[in-house]
């Protein structure tokens, strides 16, 4: 599994070099993320404060903007806390989710910034999604990845769809968008750590996904477009879960 979400070379000494390096880079990335992020939360609880002395009409446009900033806040510190855990992605916090709840919060965090793009977020499901047996911070990690690298793809002017289909067996969740696609060659090095064919980003984002779906049971697959662009799939089991 590891092997499969780490690329191409499955030779157990090489996968031992890969993990021991990975274990390297979380925790020097957990340390980094860590202390921006309890200045920030500082600052929120400063500013939650000042909210108080300020007008009402003000307070009520406000508020719920700094729940959002709360919100994203605790989701990074979740983020941080399940981080230094992907080396060994068996270990995940199961419970069933909605899968149209999670693609729905994930499609409306991202609209703004795609908004200031203008590019359009689209999503096609059916009334009802089958509930997934899954963790719901690291999967919602591995949909915000999807998206951004999306919006990074197309970069201005254009459209990325989001559609979902349940089997008897699994669900199926197509991101698609209308940007320049993946160069054929480089197929298959798109989900190897800080490879990208973007300006944008880090070239750890869609590695990070395919670590995340994988250790669901899963599969993350890329391809071009019939008519353009780049397409990803996403394939998770379905296990009985009562919601």
């Amino acid at each position: 599994m590891l092997a499969q979400a780490l690329g191409q070379d499955s030779t157990q000494s090489a996968v031992v070099e890969k993990r021991d390096l990975l274990e390297r880079l979380l925790a020097r990335l957990a340390h980094e993320i860590r202390n921006p992020l309890s200045s920030l939360d500082i600052h929120v609880q400063l500013l939650d404060e000042d909210l108080a002395g300020l007008a009402q009409p003000l307070r009520e446009k406000l508020t719920p903007r700094l729940e959002i900033i709360h919100g994203e806040l605790h989701r990074l510190e979740s983020m941080v806390d399940h981080f230094l855990r992907l080396a060994g992605p068996s270990a995940l916090d199961l419970e069933p989710i909605e899968m149209l709840k999670t693609i729905t919060h994930v499609c409306e965090l991202l609209r703004p910034e795609a908004a200031a793009r203008e590019i359009e977020i689209l999503t096609h499901f059916p009334e009802r999604l089958p509930p997934v047996l899954a963790d719901p911070v690291r999967l919602t990690q591995a949909l915000m990845n999807m998206v951004i690298n999306a919006i990074q793809a197309v970069e201005r002017n254009g459209k990325i769809e989001l559609a979902a289909t349940p089997t008897e067996n699994n669900l199926s969740l197509i991101i698609s968008d209308n940007g320049p696609g993946i160069p054929e060659e480089k197929l298959a090095s798109i989900f190897d750590p800080y490879f990208t064919t973007k300006a944008e980003g880090s070239g750890l984002g869609l590695w990070i996904a395919q670590q995340i779906v994988t250790a669901h049971g899963g599969t993350l697959k890329a391809q071009n477009g019939p008519a353009g662009g780049a397409i990803f799939t996403i394939v998770l089991p379905l296990k009985p879960a009562q919601l």
